[in-house]
């Protein structure tokens, strides 16, 4: 069973891997820098269905399927599924996985998703409450739109500090088998708010929910950003990622050559008219999911922190003049 290390960091005490994965995105995302290695893209972001919704569900159930036919697994063997979407009442997750027929908790972290119900899987295989866990995320840039700003055919101008929602999606399937990459440790975050409410810069509301997170499992478990590879943000994108580097200085601790950002990395913000960089749910499912696992699988990476970021807003909370509260999930792994 999972040992707590300080205040909000827990160790696992049995071994728990991420036995497979998959990562699948949108033909904007395939024309960006790590377009190769995703495991599916697609020319028609509709996905051939009738709506934007209808397509978002379709990229979790490819995801899913690709993660369980890697590892060679069945849905029936699968215990539990967890996943979430930015969708109201996350029904990208619902719709798009319901005919797997495995035992499902719906999630909602919003871009945080991917750390969480990895997470959360990955206690419950700790503790033997269940053999295996499947974990799914998705985002689509414009099922986002619709609900979180403006329909796309209005043709609104977008800020300089906005982000483009990623259309994609990520699984993982976390189990004991001992195969692929060690779930070592995690932590959980805390509500961050700065009173932040601009709607068009995320990056500014999730940054110091991510230096919170991050700087409580370095002093929990008495580690240095030295002892890892990389310190991965979900999607901070161009300014929170530098807002996070400055308050980690203010902690004590300089993570500038090890951090990167999925929101940074999906795109090519000199090619691609993307603003700020990535962000949503697939942002880091996809990129996590296909890219860093890759890099992990062969040996290039070995040991990573992955810390997925999320605002915890609605359009509703945002109309009636609320903050931008942020949360950050931290994962720590090892090949």
């Amino acid at each position: 069973m999972a040992q707590r290390v300080g205040k909000r960091t827990l160790r696992m005490d049995t071994p728990v891997s991420i036995r497979s994965s998959a990562g699948v995105a949108g033909h904007k995302e395939a024309e960006g820098p790590v377009g190769a290695d995703f495991d599916v893209t697609y020319t028609d972001d509709t996905l051939g269905k009738p709506s934007w919704e209808k397509s978002e569900s379709a990229l979790q159930y490819d995801a899913a399927t690709l993660a369980l036919a890697k590892a060679g697994v069945s849905p029936e063997d699968v215990g539990v599924m967890l996943a979430g979407d930015l969708l109201n009442q996350c029904i990208g997750s619902t719709f798009g996985l319901r005919s797997l027929g495995i035992p499902f908790l719906g999630q909602f972290g919003a871009c945080s998703t991917m750390a969480q119900t990895m997470l959360l899987g990955a206690l419950l295989v700790d503790t033997g409450c269940t053999d295996s866990a499947l974990a799914v995320t998705s985002s689509h840039f414009c099922s986002a739109e619709r609900q979180f700003r403006l329909p796309i055919e209005y043709g609104g101008q977008r800020a300089p500090t906005a982000q483009w929602t990623v259309t994609g999606a990520g699984a993982a399937l976390i189990d004991r088998s001992g195969c692929g990459c060690l779930i070592k440790s995690v932590t959980i975050g805390k509500i961050c708010d700065l009173q932040i409410q601009d709607v068009n810069n995320m990056g500014a509301a999730m940054a110091p929910a991510a230096a919170d997170t991050i700087t409580a499992f370095l002093r929990d478990s008495g580690s240095s950003p030295r002892d890892f590879d990389m310190i991965l943000t979900g999607d901070l994108g161009f300014i929170g990622s530098d807002l996070l580097i400055d308050l980690m200085r203010q902690e004590g601790f300089d993570i500038s050559d090890l951090h990167a950002d999925c929101g940074k990395i999906i795109f090519d913000r000199e090619r691609q008219d993307v603003h700020a960089g990535g962000s949503g749910c697939g942002c880091c499912g996809s990129v996590f999911c296909s890219h860093i696992m890759k890099r992990l699988r062969s040996g290039e990476l070995k040991r990573i922190l992955f810390v997925a970021t999320g605002a915890l807003m609605s359009p509703t909370s945002s109309q009636q003049g609320e903050s931008i509260p942020g949360i950050a999930h931290l994962i720590e792994l090892s090949c």
